[in-house]
């Protein structure tokens, strides 16, 4: 029985141009799996036999978009094949194009145009990086992981990394910092609730019960990027700090106390400090930056 070989299609360009190499335009038949080299040409092959990227940084596809994908598929076909490497006879491990794969089984075809590619794990990992990168609908938040990984499990300096993905420094800097924030933040910069300049600004305070207090604030308020830099100055010219205050001759507080400072200040969308003397007793203050800011937490009171 003759062996079963990918079908050969001609060539449709270069798709994902930088990262895939200048190599010759036809492989010889019947060649070994393991001698197989980068190739331009592009080949027909079963979606039964292509595994997932085990390496994609993308988890979660929008399963409406992905739907709309599978109906232009049916319609015009795959224009942009997808990229993948041969890690057995018959089986291939995709490279990138995941959500191209995913939608061309829910358009229900049975095979797909892909450029084969050889490459080791890590070459996996960054070339699925970049190419998820260099997608127009990531928010920033998924970049500033993608850059992160690129630069941890990759072993990439950041002057290296913006060779690559083709930035500067500086914005690679910028992103990186983004992972800086509380969680609460990071959830609104990835579900577009505030935006990169709202996120920028809040970097600048150092302490993260203030960059909570000024988030509640732009969401609550609707508050303009221009509005949030404003606040954040006139916090850094006031010089407050988480602890601040209570470094001043007062005792720390326990880890219980601090957990309870922390749930008042989510609760209240503003600064709290809790006064813990040394027989047990002592205050908790609740800052306001506005008439507008107190009346907000009065109507939490219901006073």
């Amino acid at each position: 029985m003759s062996e079963k070989k990918p079908k050969r299609r001609n060539a449709l360009g270069r798709g994902l141009g930088a990262l895939l190499q200048d190599a010759p335009a036809s492989m010889p038949a019947r060649k070994p799996a393991k001698a197989l080299e980068p190739i331009n040409a592009i080949y027909e092959i079963d979606l039964l036999n292509i595994e997932a990227n085990p390496f994609q940084p993308r988890t979660q596809f929008d399963e409406e978009s992905l739907a709309e994908l599978a109906e232009s598929i049916k319609v015009q076909g795959i224009i942009q094949p997808i990229t993948v490497r041969k890690i057995s006879e018959r089986k291939f491990q995709l490279i990138s194009g995941e959500r191209r794969y995913h939608a061309s089984k829910m358009a229900g075809l049975l095979r797909i145009p892909a450029y084969v590619r050889t490459a080791n794990d890590q070459q996996m990992l960054e070339m699925a990086l970049i190419e998820n990168i260099q997608r127009e609908n990531l928010n920033a938040i998924e970049i500033a992981l993608s850059y992160q990984r690129l630069i941890s499990d990759c072993n990439l300096k950041q002057e290296d990394l913006g060779d690559r993905v083709g930035k500067k420094r500086s914005t690679i800097t910028n992103y990186l910092r983004l992972l800086k924030l509380p969680p609460d933040i990071q959830a609104a910069i990835r579900d577009g609730k505030i935006g990169m300049g709202h996120a920028r600004a809040l970097i600048n305070l150092e302490n993260i019960d203030l960059q909570l207090h000024v988030f509640k604030q732009i969401i609550s308020q609707d508050l303009s990027v221009r509005k949030v830099e404003e606040l954040v100055k006139k916090l850094k010219d006031k010089k407050e700090s988480g602890g601040e205050e209570q470094s001043k001759g007062k005792p720390q507080l326990s880890y219980e106390l601090k957990q309870v400072q922390d749930k008042l200040s989510s609760y209240f969308g503003s600064r709290v400090i809790i006064h813990n003397d040394k027989n047990n007793s002592g205050s908790i203050k609740i800052s306001y930056l506005s008439h507008e800011d107190l009346n907000r937490i009065l109507e939490i009171l219901d006073l």
